[in-house]
């Protein structure tokens, strides 16, 4: 059995967070400034430790700090001496930086067609007509053969599916044309703000984030998320996409005496804020369900509130910093939070939540036979690596040097949606202005998708022609796509589709 792992201490007792709970998932509540973050790293430490891979995202660009040993601070060595610690050591960890856009650590992409049309439209701001049609693009991609890789690859689909709304009609049902241009600006504003970096090839593989270093020490993924905080609902999308690929990818594991890999989801309430109900269903199967695949998920949010019930009542591991209660509204959300953990008749958990200082918590981790432990108020361990950020130059050195340097940093674009719609729309013009090549099938986009979806080619006359139709270029081209990642057939997760095949 893996060793106990310390998070907290007070003048009576030790409080740890036994590994083989750790996957019974977590929350770490409070407000602005009282010390969250500096309890997420020492969790993270702590982790690594004992060998545990874990990813967090970097909000504030502090954690960067963890790739560096501590020292030098004079607060985190008063509280080592008001805790008695023993042991204590100022040490780097493993570090793998992560960026969506490729400046601050190793790019980090997703397929437009694994993500699917349910999270692309979150990502969008989507309503539920506009949401609807966006399903119908991806439906008749999937239906034939189109590949979606890249933000360029759905803008192409959705204008053919847009252009040709009649087509689908009966198959389908109605395209809206106002929806696909809705969907067409949500597209453009996500690339106006480099978006498109988002979405290509290489794909994260997330074995990546599962490392351990030449010490058996877990592997530290940091995603700066600075940048990609300015679109909320882009970055709590990109996160959630990482959740669904772990429980999608990792096999059932059972009972371990550690996890596989804890994953911190840091500004949680991003990911519930106008949700719709079908998204928060998946996040609850989810959460529910990844457990069982090795992986524990810990929740960052000022208030326990932030996390709809279903949710919160599969996070058994707890801490709780301080919260104000300036208002009425404060006040109520800080008796509710007092009301979520196990009551310690010892403790008044609803005036204590008020007065703790910064690094103090209220602490209830689960026991062994998976109860959660009664409530204490406590001081958290200080963390043994730096804290803070450290400096450009430092953090492009842990890059160089990093295991994966070089595997994803060249992006690929093979032939997809883009490419095939833009081929057989330039053969459609180059048949049109050839007279012998002149048919009643019509031109532009209407016309190359009547060849793909209406079969082959006639002459003026009604005679069959013997070039090579639309239909069948389209055939060989896509019967060349079968060796590829993607594969023949399209395939998504539990959160990528409504449409699952």
């Amino acid at each position: 059995m893996t060793d106990a792992i310390l998070i907290a201490k007070n003048d009576e007792q030790e409080l740890f967070l036994l590994p083989h709970m750790a996957n019974r998932h977590g929350l770490i509540t409070g407000a602005t400034g009282t010390g969250k973050t500096v309890t997420l790293q020492t969790m993270a430490e702590s982790f690594s430790r004992i060998g545990v891979p874990v990813f967090m995202s970097d909000i504030k660009g502090d954690l960067s700090g963890l790739s560096k040993a501590g020292g030098n601070n004079a607060k985190v060595t008063a509280r080592v001496e008001q805790l008695k610690l023993e042991g204590y050591e100022n040490r780097p960890y493993p570090v793998t930086f992560w960026d969506v856009f490729g400046e601050m650590g190793h790019p980090l992409r997703a397929t437009i067609s694994d993500m699917g049309p349910l999270m692309i439209g979150r990502m969008l701001n989507l309503n539920e007509v506009q949401q609807g049609v966006l399903a119908l693009v991806f439906k008749i991609a999937d239906d034939n053969g189109l590949m979606l890789l890249d933000l360029k690859d759905l803008r192409a689909m959705v204008q053919s599916v847009g252009d040709n709304a009649s087509d689908f009609t009966t198959e389908y049902g109605n395209i809206s044309t106002a929806s696909v241009g809705a969907i067409q600006r949500g597209l453009l504003q996500i690339e106006m703000q480099g978006g498109e970096k988002l979405f290509g090839e290489p794909m994260l593989n997330i074995e990546d984030l599962m490392q351990t270093d030449s010490k058996g020490l877990g592997m530290v993924n940091i995603l700066a998320a600075d940048k990609l905080m300015t679109s909320p609902k882009v970055y709590s999308t990109m996160l959630l996409w990482l959740l669904s690929e772990l429980f999608e990818n990792l096999p059932e594991a059972g009972d371990l005496v550690k996890p596989k890999l804890v994953f911190f989801f840091d500004e949680a309430h991003l990911l519930f804020n106008d949700a719709p109900a079908a998204l928060l269903d998946k996040i609850e199967q989810v959460v529910r369900l990844i457990r069982s695949k090795g992986v524990g998920v810990y929740f960052i949010t000022q208030n326990p509130a932030d996390v709809p019930d279903k949710v919160l009542g599969q996070l058994g591991n707890r801490v709780q910093h301080a919260l104000r209660a300036f208002s009425p509204r404060d006040q109520k959300a800080v008796r509710a939070a007092a009301e979520t953990m196990r009551d310690n008749p010892k403790l008044n958990e609803e005036a204590i939540i008020t007065e703790l200082g910064v690094g103090e918590a209220l602490v209830s981790f689960l026991d062994e036979k998976g109860r959660p432990s009664i409530v204490e108020r406590a001081l958290i361990v200080p963390p043994q690596a730096q804290i803070g950020p450290i400096n450009e130059d430092e953090r492009k050195a842990v890059i160089q040097g990093s295991m994966i340097a070089g595997h994803y940093e060249k992006s690929v674009d093979r032939e997809s949606a883009y490419e095939l719609l833009k081929g057989r729309a330039q053969e459609k013009q180059a048949e049109t202005a050839a007279p012998a090549a002149t048919s009643s099938a019509g031109g532009g986009l209407g016309g190359m998708l009547g060849g793909i979806f209406g079969g082959s080619a006639t002459t003026p006359t009604g005679r069959a022609s013997n070039r090579q139709g639309v239909g069948e270029a389209f055939a060989k081209s896509a019967m060349r796509s079968i060796g590829s990642a993607v594969g023949r057939e399209i395939i998504r997760g539990v959160l990528g589709s409504i449409f699952k095949k």
